[in-house]
């Protein structure tokens, strides 16, 4: 099987023969292989639900691929309402023609990050469509997760920050978005940059064993940290101060962003969330993200405000707004 046909979509034989050889063997588990129409959760309690699409180019890079972005955003959504990723569903939109090798890998590759939650697919769906009527690949992938520590979840919400809360980043922010343009425009700048691409419940499952209740959780994807922070000030009615020269940004992210006019601040992560939690747990909880990344950091606070702003300070005394994302800057970066 050296290409994707029309007839790995068809229901036949060349069908079944994807399923058994390829998703089954690295899917496989006692849910999924009983083959049914849909499956049958053992769950019990509330539930969190979340679903989600992937189209990235390229399709590989470096630190990640589509599979790989395909798990660790749909569990990493999850998480971030402090929900133990537990069941995946999961389907491929794939274009005639697509190299079975490379789809080969994109499965190997979301296989290996779903070990590192215990989440497994237990559906899924696989449509071929005619050269050209896709851009080679699309991935969806819907989740479920339950709530093993319900004392310390309850309350995750972009409508809970309180005034006083610190803000926190779990590490340097805009790996992912700087990664894809340069893989794009195929940049050589001498670095080793790689995606952040990543899957976040073992920090979040750190954070709650050892009892840190955060307000609001959230990993900023697309519009990066300006995005989450905008949008928490106006649903939670507060303002937030930032410390510019507290966020961290690699080296390699600040010159491109220097070389193409960004702002860090702007560009998508997918292994990077920002926490807003009590000012008595900040140091508790760098205390146990930095034992996964050393760059995580305090970079503001949460104020009462009628104006509903995100204000970033710099070193020089000067304040400004830091304003929701504009424009397209970074198409198909998850």
């Amino acid at each position: 099987m050296r290409e994707i046909q029309l007839s790995h979509g068809g229901g036949g034989v060349e069908m079944n023969q994807l399923i058994n050889q390829l998703f089954f063997r690295h899917f496989g588990n006692e849910i999924l292989l009983r083959g049914e129409d849909a499956a049958l959760l053992p769950v019990e309690g509330p539930v969190a639900f979340t679903t989600d699409s992937f189209t990235v180019s390229p399709l590989f890079f470096e630190g990640g691929d589509i599979g790989k972005l395909a798990i660790a955003g749909t569990v990493n959504d999850l998480a971030m309402m402090g929900a133990k990723p537990e069941y995946l569903s999961c389907s491929f939109i794939i274009e005639e023609g697509f190299p079975y090798a490379d789809l080969a890998r994109i499965v190997e590759s979301m296989a290996t990050e779903l070990a590192k939650s215990g989440a497994r697919i237990v559906c899924g769906d696989t449509k071929v469509v005619p050269k050209g009527a896709a851009d080679k690949i699309f991935i969806n992938t819907s989740g479920v997760g339950t709530f093993p520590l319900p004392e310390q979840s309850r309350g995750i919400s972009v409508r809970n920050l309180k005034a006083g809360d610190a803000i926190l980043v779990s590490r340097d922010i805009g790996s992912h978005g700087a990664c894809i343009l340069m893989a794009r425009d195929a940049l050589q700048l001498g670095s080793d940059l790689k995606s952040d691409c990543t899957t976040l419940w073992p920090q979040v499952e750190a954070l709650l064993k050892a009892g840190i209740t955060p307000h609001a959780l959230r990993d900023a994807t697309r519009g990066g940290l300006a995005a989450v922070l905008n949008e928490w000030s106006s649903a939670s009615g507060v303002a937030i101060e930032l410390e510019e020269s507290a966020i961290p940004v690699c080296d390699p992210v600040r010159g491109l962003c220097e070389l193409y006019g960004f702002e860090p601040h702007d560009l998508a992560n997918e292994g990077t969330m920002v926490l807003a939690l009590p000012a008595e747990q900040a140091q508790d909880a760098l205390g146990i993200l930095r034992q996964f990344n050393p760059a995580a950091s305090q970079i503001g606070v949460v104020q009462a405000s009628d104006r509903h702003k995100v204000i970033l300070s710099n070193p020089w005394g000067s304040r400004r707004y830091l304003e929701l994302p504009q424009g397209e800057l970074l198409p198909r970066i998850c």
